[in-house]
């Protein structure tokens, strides 16, 4: 075995994460020098601790000038190293570098200004402090006598009350802690974003006392019991809990999250959208308190810096938030939770293009941990690794609620609407079921997957479709008559004529929230209506709020697109209605089917989740289409089957498994030649190993410009993982090596969850 050199990386919270330095590993460090281990090393004229982050049998400068590790210290900071492996494993195995890998699973020192609290207490005895206050009623100080006898009477005073309430400036206080008599301390406190959504919630007769669990039915003691006594014997595994939609399997995390909790071990609950914390974060805190935080993209840097604090310290013991959470630096991590595991929000979209449920399994391996995955309609991925016995199985069939059942459903075929002549964008049936849940006084839940106002603005005489000059797209019109481009964010006015052929006839088409909300209040003008979209959650509060306010039933009809769906619990729900159900069906991908069921299913489980019936309608053109009529149906195994038969056919994932190779380039020659080159070398390794990996391209993606980046791409089709990521880094290697990919940005995804 030749010489082995280890890249190490000295201060891991810099930020500066690519900032390595080479260093030789001595024969007998070989086998204990691996990925993440924490080493000292040489540094100038001193010793340094540092971290590995990469190993190489190459030098990169010159030989002699290398120089060979120290030592590698046998306890260093687990979490760091275990994050450091677990972003090898991203870099090996999802197509990043390591630096972007680095830079996703490591916190960085962050210019965050500290939180103090100030407290004024006695400096002497009380003697001393009666005898300062008879000494100043004697002088008429009044603002000292005002200070020392409520410091006499309360023992300890908040800066704030100190120059608030009693108004006392600091010189007065500074000349008391000249004489002795009181001190000032300081000590820092941590920002807490559970402060923003308790108010939220106050008035609303809610104990302030931890909540007990309720007692598990039967189904979820089951699971209960197998987790718990696997955890009890040591023993870490992948469970999958397939629970219709209202069976309780939030109960059942939160009776395993107790076992974790009382061994002293943390856990992390992912959850797939930021929406979801509202009800999700009020029900741990209850049953947890302040052992519970979140993390999620709308709080402040200062949040998010204080929490990670918090996690590190060992203050907290749940964390509560989207993919990045999964990195939250436990040291003693028992328990990781993926909810709503099919989501695609799970798969991160810009470089590192990683899937938090592999991750999440990698990094529950690092460090003794356990996951469950749950879901009403998980991914095929997940399911059939459960069918090969990889993951353990458990069904919840019924609805937790005792005498809650499943809603009925019924399917509106859009067709004869309009040949009936209704052209609104409610059917007959539909109308009729929310004039009763007005009159009852219950809710109805209405689900649009669109966003904006209109699909796209075109010329009703030529057929021009109005684009963004920078992004090969349609724009988007609003309700003030501004077009704007979803994926750059380029707006404009609609042009009151065609720029093609000059004609007056300019008109939106496709519908959205927002015109879902005009058509509710237009034939229901007394029902109080709220709409919740990304143009009304762009607030840091925004999500709470408009949840908070539906839950209080301030708000008769909830509009809203997918993340209205997902995981959320309004006893009060009644009808749920889905308008254009198959719009996603046209999506132009594999995956178009899965999510068109796995979005029906969840909107459908809205309805009834407490004592009263509920009722789905469900809007579409397609009503013969097996995902529609499984979701009808509730039937996620008979749509399972259907579907992986679709799949096998076509050797799409889980079958087998897809890289897409995506080349950027400002210039679409060179975007052009790129791709082609990366096209000839994939075929020459597949050639060279005798691997039947199927490459489709070079072609123009899907979206072929956006933010005047030109988008080709390669798409590699193979049934063995391993020989994917083989060729992955055989290309990388080509590309590193090849003056033709230079101003060319190209970037891996594995198994990709949307369309290019």
């Amino acid at each position: 075995m030749g010489d082995m050199y280890a890249d190490v990386i000295v201060d891991i919270s810099s930020g500066q994460l690519d900032k390595t330095y080479q260093y030789s590993i001595p024969e007998q460090l070989l086998s204990v020098a691996v990925m993440g281990a924490p080493v000292i090393i040489p540094f100038g004229t001193a010793k340094r601790e540092g971290y590995i982050v990469g190993l190489s049998g190459e030098p990169k400068i010159a030989v002699e000038r290398i120089k060979p590790i120290t030592a590698v210290k046998e306890k260093g900071q687990v979490i760091e190293s275990q994050m450091i492996a677990l972003a090898y494993f991203i870099r090996e195995n999802f197509g990043a570098t390591m630096n972007d890998a680095l830079h996703t699973v490591l916190p960085v020192k962050q210019a965050v200004r500290r939180v103090e609290k100030k407290t004024l207490v006695a400096d002497a005895g009380m003697d001393v402090l009666k005898d300062a206050l008879e000494k100043a009623v004697r002088r008429g100080y009044a603002a000292k006598e005002r200070l020392l006898r409520r410091l006499i009477s309360d023992g300890e005073l908040l800066w704030e009350t100190v120059t608030g309430e009693l108004s006392i400036s600091s010189p007065t206080v500074q000349a008391l802690v000249r004489e002795g008599i009181v001190k000032v301390l300081v000590k820092e406190s941590y920002r807490n974003p559970l402060t923003s959504l308790l108010k939220l919630n106050e008035g609303e007769g809610e104990e302030k006392s931890l909540k007990p669990l309720p007692p598990l039915n039967a189904s979820q003691q089951k699971i209960h019991d197998r987790i718990a006594a696997d955890l009890s014997a040591g023993v870490h595994k992948t469970y999958l809990v397939h629970g219709v939609t209202g069976s309780g399997k939030t109960e059942v995390y939160l009776s395993v999250i107790e076992e974790v909790v009382r061994a002293g071990r943390q856990v992390i609950m992912l959850i797939p959208e930021i929406a979801l914390t509202y009800q999700t974060l009020l029900r741990f805190y209850r049953r947890f308190g302040d052992r519970v935080s979140v993390l999620h993209s709308r709080m402040s840097a200062g949040e998010r810096y204080d929490q990670s604090l918090r996690a590190k310290n060992g203050e907290i013991d749940i964390i509560i938030g989207p993919r990045s959470a999964l990195f939250t630096p436990f040291e003693r991590l028992g328990l990781i939770i993926l909810d709503e595991e099919h989501e695609a929000s799970y798969k991160s979209e810009m470089p590192p293009k990683y899937h938090a449920r592999e991750v999440a399994i990698e990094r529950a391996r690092l460090s003794g941990a356990s996951v469950i995955l749950g879901s009403a309609t998980p991914s095929l991925w997940a399911y059939e690794s459960a069918m090969r016995g990889e993951f353990i199985l458990f069904t919840l069939k019924e609805r937790a609620v005792p005498g809650a059942l499943m809603p009925t459903v019924s399917v509106v075929d859009l067709r004869e609407e309009l040949a009936a002549g209704n052209r609104m964008i409610f059917s007959r049936a539909l109308q009729e079921k929310m004039r009763k849940r007005l009159l009852s006084g219950q809710q109805t839940m209405l689900f649009l997957n669109r966003r904006g106002y209109a699909g796209f603005v075109s010329c009703r005489s030529c057929g021009h479709v109005m684009k963004c000059p920078h992004c090969d797209i349609s724009m988007t019109e609003h309700d003030n008559g501004t077009l704007v481009c979803h994926y750059c964010g380029e707006r404009r006015k609609k042009p009151a004529t065609c720029p093609s052929c000059g004609s007056k006839y300019i008109a939106g088409f496709g519908t959205g929230t927002q015109k879902i909300e005009e058509g509710v209040k237009k034939i229901f003008p007394e029902a109080r209506v709220l709409r919740m979209d990304a143009d009304t959650t762009k607030k840091k509060e925004s999500y709470s709020e408009i949840l908070s306010s539906f839950s209080r039933g301030e708000a008769d009809i909830l509009v809203g697109t997918q993340m209205i769906v997902k995981g959320h619990d309004f006893p009060n729900v009644t009808l749920v209605g889905i308008l254009a159900a198959d719009l996603s069906l046209n999506s132009g991908d594999y995956q178009a089917a899965e999510r068109t069921f796995d979005l029906l299913a969840q909107a459908a489980g809205r309805a009834g989740r407490g004592r009263l019936l509920g009722e789905v309608v469900i809007q579409t053109y397609q009503p013969d289409h097996y995902a529609i009529k499984s979701a009808a149906e509730a039937d996620y195994e008979g749509f399972f089957r259907q579907e992986m038969a679709y799949r096998r056919a076509l050797s799409y994932p889980p079958v087998s498994h897809v890289m897409v190779v995506l080349i950027l380039s400002v210039k679409e020659a060179r975007a052009d030649g790129a791709a082609r080159l990366i096209a000839g070398a994939a075929g020459e390794f597949i050639k060279q190993n005798g691997l039947c990996t199927t490459v489709v391209g070079p072609a123009p993606a899907s979206l072929a410009k956006a933010n005047d980046l030109y988008r080709r791409m390669v798409y590699c089709k193979e049934t063995d993982y391993s020989w994917l990521t083989a060729l992955k880094n055989f290309l990388e290697g080509y590309i590193l090596y090849s003056e033709h990919f230079k101003n060319v940005n190209i970037q891996f995804d594995f198994d990709p969850v949307s369309g290019y």
